[in-house]
């Protein structure tokens, strides 16, 4: 048969690759024509990988050690951990990286890994796929476990056939559609994913396997480990198993040591543990009765261990040609083909798929299935001709250069940023909670006990483990003054006006406010740490205008004297300092106190004016920013944006300016356009990680329930003004992405504390309850019922008319 090597005039070219056949080259290739600019996305902090791990006997286990090796090497070990599968009837001594352990067979084990994922604070999954190392059906039990992640999914496919059978298909069909991105090794594998499975070329990366750093060295140095010393070295390494084809090595061998009587023909490797369960070692005694019946037993060694990392760069190493007569084609990646490449090794393969591409252009021979006779003819060519071996040596281990583990595990990192990234602008729908609504107008039931919770006798803590007060993270005065916001208006509801614990709230957060004033600044402080130690002495403009804001809600809103005397004596204290502030927030929190004071005290002309100055400059900014495609008052978006209109809107209303009223309104208008994309119909509020710049892309995470419940007041303060139901229509609409009409699908509101989930991520809810949170649903919940209130009294009254 014609071997397929490199002729003499290729020897002679220099050394050349092509996209094709360049995994190195083919990695940024593919994300280039992909149209991955790769934009600034922090790395992820928590990678979990799921599969095998050492030390299990697979292969899939010795590459996800590898790949977890190098990452860290790279990234540092405390961004990885594995969870690893173990076959049934087995246990393994895994070292610390391992966290949990998937039972092979058992469902349950899926399930309960998935939430441990889901718990952990986890960036990302990265899946090693072989059908045969999960349970069930061609591996479907590892669906139960996917289909429940919240978290961006990148999955290194090892197998991709062509000719799948029914469930095969399905398995590898659906881990593609909730993969994020799907990794292969070689460009067939990439092709095959495309025309067989219809997975879009866009979503798949193809990062070749790696290989350890080895230098390009003389196979002498170390022969003398294997006893081989003056000798030509055949090796053949890997699990052992009939398809690996090592017999028709052996059935060479005749043919090989009649002109060459110094080969010796080393076969490293355990029997597959699979086939040792089920066969036991019956095709490794077979291979010896064959080399007895041939004469060639003395010529051929077994070594029958499970070689460490470092075991196996000696053994490589002393092989002057590596064989892999493996006698089926479908096979897209093999990795101890792509090891003995890195190695530079002269290699003769049968023409498997992996091979086909990895030993194009001359770095290999290439021999047909199961012909020894042709095994033999080019184990001879090759020893009798050391120029052309030590070519195909060096254009080997050329090639290999790219794929060492160090810059596999950048490229992996590069593919699980854009997992993130790609999620971020296309989030997916989480599994729901469960809060029962019966119509898209129904509202749920009020419920404080977090906010209770969240209270100890300072004040409101600002943090949450999940609804756990978290302690070690203190207070902070913008919290309280939220908090006094809203248990002042819980006091003008009649089921919880008379509960002791509710009577409480208001006092313990004004004299939050009261420790938090210092006069000699007339400024709030805003951090104080949970031994009641001031961090500052004095805290940002926002956390001053929040503070005065509460504090003339206590004086619009309460019926309690002492409250009342107290929140006005620190009012008068506060007010005048924030005619200083540059801060645009600040201005329009401190014009929504003012005004809330200025409702039960119209006449006092000093607030009137404070207003007014304050006001204006926010109407003078906007129309500094302001262009026909940019209505905003400065150059972007970020946090708390509707209090800006809903400052101006109640200024101009309260004082009779139509300029400052049309300036809120319109800008009203923009920002909501701003926070929907497109036609959709859900609300997104500009997300926190980026903000949105004029000219620039719109942040769509992490989404915060300040901006929901901000935009919520601006559009009820529009209704009131302008009597449009379409205010109040997207009020209650912008309400309901607490509820789970969001990007995820998931409601933020916990029906069952009372609290409110910190936000959305990409891939997932933020799971803590922490106290701007749960007081912005809170702030909102009860506006929104308020104003429902009136209008049902408003709808009663004009019923009553016409009767």
């Amino acid at each position: 048969m014609p071997l397929h090597t490199m002729t003499e005039s290729e020897m002679t070219q220099p050394e050349t690759t092509s996209p094709v056949t360049s995994p190195g080259k083919l990695v940024s290739a593919v994300h280039q024509s992909n149209g991955f600019k790769a934009p600034h996305v922090p790395l992820p902090t928590r990678i979990a990988f799921v599969g095998n791990y050492l030390p299990r006997e697979c292969g899939i286990a010795t590459f996800t050690t590898d790949l977890c090796t190098a990452l860290a090497s790279e990234y540092g070990q405390e961004r990885l951990f594995a969870i690893p599968v173990n076959d049934p009837d087995s246990s393994y001594d895994y070292p610390e990286q391992v966290r949990l352990e998937l039972e092979q067979e058992d469902p349950a084990s899926y399930e309960r890994a998935a939430d441990f994922l889901n718990f952990n604070g986890n960036d990302l999954v990265c899946l090693q796929h072989e059908y045969g190392i999960f349970g069930g059906d061609a591996g479907s039990h590892i669906l139960t476990l996917l289909r429940r992640l919240k978290m961006p999914l990148v999955t290194t496919l090892h197998t991709v056939l062509r000719a799948p059978d029914a469930n095969q298909r399905a398995v590898l069909e659906e881990i593609a559609k909730l993969s994020d991105r799907l990794v292969v090794m070689s460009e067939l594998a990439a092709e095959i994913l495309r025309d067989v499975y219809a997975v879009p070329g866009e979503k798949i990366d193809i990062i070749p396997h790696g290989v350890p750093e080895m230098p390009f060295m003389d196979p002498n140095y170390f022969k003398d480990k294997f006893g081989t010393e003056g000798k030509s070295v055949l090796l053949t390494f890997g699990l052992l198993s009939p398809n690996k084809g090592i017999e028709n090595v052996i059935r060479a061998l005749p043919a090989i040591l009649a002109r060459h009587p110094n080969v010796v023909y080393i076969v490293s490797g355990v029997t597959h543990p699979h086939i040792r369960r089920r066969e036991g070692e019956r095709y490794r005694e077979e291979l010896k009765a064959l080399a007895e019946q041939l004469g060639v037993s003395s010529q051929l060694i077994f070594d029958n261990r499970f070689v460490s990392a470092e075991e196996l760069v000696e053994h490589v190493g002393a092989a002057d040609i590596y064989v892999t007569p493996y006698r089926q084609e479908a096979q897209v990646v093999s990795g101890t083909l792509a090891i003995a490449l890195g190695a530079g090794k002269a290699i003769i393969s049968t023409p498997y798929w992996h091979a086909k591409e990895l030993l194009a252009d001359g770095r290999g021979v290439i021999v047909p299935f199961d012909d020894p006779g042709s095994i033999a003819e080019a184990v001879l060519r090759l020893l009798e001709n050391d120029a052309e071996r030590h070519a195909m040596r060096k254009r080997a281990y050329l090639h290999s250069r790219e794929t060492t583990w160090p810059k596999t595990a950048r490229a992996y990192m590069t593919s699980f940023q854009r997992a993130r990234f790609e999620r971020s602008l296309r989030p997916r729908p989480a599994q729901l909670d469960e809060l029962t609504l019966n119509t898209p107008d129904d509202l749920p039931a009020l419920n404080t006990a977090h906010l209770l919770s969240m209270t100890d006798d300072t004040g409101m803590l600002q943090h949450a483990i999940f609804s756990l007060p978290n302690t070690r993270e203190g207070y902070t005065t913008d919290d309280n003054a939220r908090a006094l916001i809203v248990s002042t208006l819980l006091e003008e509801r009649a089921e919880f006006a008379h509960i002791d614990g509710h009577r409480k709230l208001s006092r313990r957060y004004l004299a939050f406010l009261w420790l938090a004033f210092h006069s000699d600044t007339g400024r709030f402080r805003n951090f104080l740490d949970y031994d009641r130690k001031w961090l500052e002495n004095v805290g940002s403009e926002d956390s001053h205008g929040r503070a005065l804001w509460a504090l003339g809600t206590v004086l619009g809103h309460s019926e309690d004297a002492g409250l009342r005397g107290a929140a006005g004596r620190l009012f008068e204290a506060a007010m005048p300092v924030t005619l200083t502030f540059s801060s645009p927030r600040a201005w329009a929190f401190s014009i929504l106190g003012m005004q809330a004071y200025l409702d039960w005290f119209p006449g006092d002309r000093a607030v009137q004016g404070a207003r007014n100055t304050l006001a204006n400059r926010l109407l003078h900014i906007y129309e500094q920013s302001c262009t026909e495609t940019w209505q905003w008052f400065e150059k972007s978006l970020a946090y708390s944006n509707a209090r800006l209109s809903q400052a101006l809107i109640l200024a101009g209303w309260r004082s009779g300016n139509k300029k400052m009223i049309a300036t809120g309104i319109e800008s009203l208008e923009w920002l909501l356009a701003a926070q929907h994309q497109g036609n959709e119909e859900i609300f997104v509020p500009i997300g926190s990680n980026g903000f949105f710049t004029e000219g620039k892309e719109k942040a769509r995470f992490d989404q915060q329930p300040v901006e929901a419940c901000a935009t919520i007041s601006a559009c009820l303060d529009a209704y009131k003004f302008t009597h449009e139901q379409r205010w109040l229509e997207e009020a209650q609409k912008i309400f309901r992405w607490f509820l789970g009409n969001n990007d995820l699908q998931v409601p933020l509101y916990d029906a069952a504390t009372g609290g409110c989930r910190d936000g959305l991520h990409p891939d997932r809810v933020n799971e803590n309850q922490g106290a701007e949170s749960t007081l912005s649903f809170l702030m909102a919940l009860l506006e929104i019922q308020e104003e429902k209130g009136s209008n049902a009294v408003e709808r009663r009254h004009e019923m009553s008319v016409s009767l």
